[in-house]
Parts: structure tokens; sequence; C-alpha cells
């Protein structure tokens, strides 16, 4: 575990094929887009494009396994709000940043919710590990459950 909080992957070939963050075994099947998944009672993993309503899928939870949510762009941030509401409504599963990932934002993204990456262009291992341990502190509550700064000084 670094400085951060966030746990960095040791071996450089974790990166070239993305970052996860999870013990549990990856979700074997290809992730279908989000009116797919509603359709198909047996889909278990969840392509989420940007500007779709992620509220929809909230009452069927308790069967994903994998939430790939799509940057288009790197400029397009709607994926970190999903990501949020996605950890606010309980959901416990793998979230994956798929497409313009940029890595100096995966220490934000993981703090938004993210627990892999499958980027466009793969990370280069230095990168992701500064990008990882920058900050040994925070300054506000996200979806990760690493304590504020200002609450670890004054309880």
């Amino acid at each position: 575990m670094a400085n951060s909080g966030n746990p960095t992957p040791a071996a450089t070939e974790q990166y070239s094929s993305g970052l996860r963050f999870r013990d549990d075994v990856t979700a074997d099947e290809p992730a279908v887009s989000l009116d797919a998944f509603l359709e198909q009672e047996e889909a278990d993993s969840v392509r989420i494009e940007a500007g779709e309503d992620v509220t929809v899928l909230f009452p069927h939870l308790s069967r994903v396994r994998l939430i790939e949510i799509d940057f288009p762009k790197f400029r397009d941030g709607r994926g970190f709000s999903t990501a949020r509401m996605l950890r606010e409504a309980g959901y416990t599963g793998e979230i994956k940043a798929t497409g313009d990932v940029l890595v100096d934002l995966i220490f934000f993204m993981r703090r938004c919710g993210f627990d892999s990456f499958a980027p466009d262009k793969p990370f280069d291992p230095a990168d992701a590990e500064t990008a990882l341990t920058r900050w040994q502190n925070v300054y506000v509550p996200a979806a990760d459950d690493r304590m504020p700064i200002w609450k670890l000084r004054h309880g």
C-alpha cells in the first residue's frame, strides 16, 4: 500500500492490460449496452456511455458484476459523476473506466469509485505509480474511504 492509501500494482504487466484494484474474480462476460442489459435478465456486465441515465440501472444493481463507464474524450467528465452515483446507490461491484482515460486523472477516478481501468492507450507504469501516490492527504470526502485531512486534524 502506498502512502496515499491507494494500493498500486507492483508488476509491470498489470499496467499493460490495464489496472485493477480488486481481489475478486474478473467478470468473464463482455459488457453489453445499457438497453441490452435491461432486456437480458442473464446479463451481469453493462457498459454505460457518456450521457446515459445510470439511475435506470439502480433497481438491477444486485445482479451486476461489472459496470464499464466509457470516456469518449478526456475532457468529458460525466463518467466521474456516474461512478460516484453508483457508489452512493450502494453498488459494490467493479467499476471500470474505459476509453480516453488519462493517467493523471486516475487518482481522482479512484476517489469517485473506479476500481479498474482499461484505457485506449496503456499507462506507463512509472506515471501510474506517480499519479496514484502523489497526494498523501485529501481535503474532501468522496466515494473512497479516505479520511479528509481536516477531520484527521480536528477529529
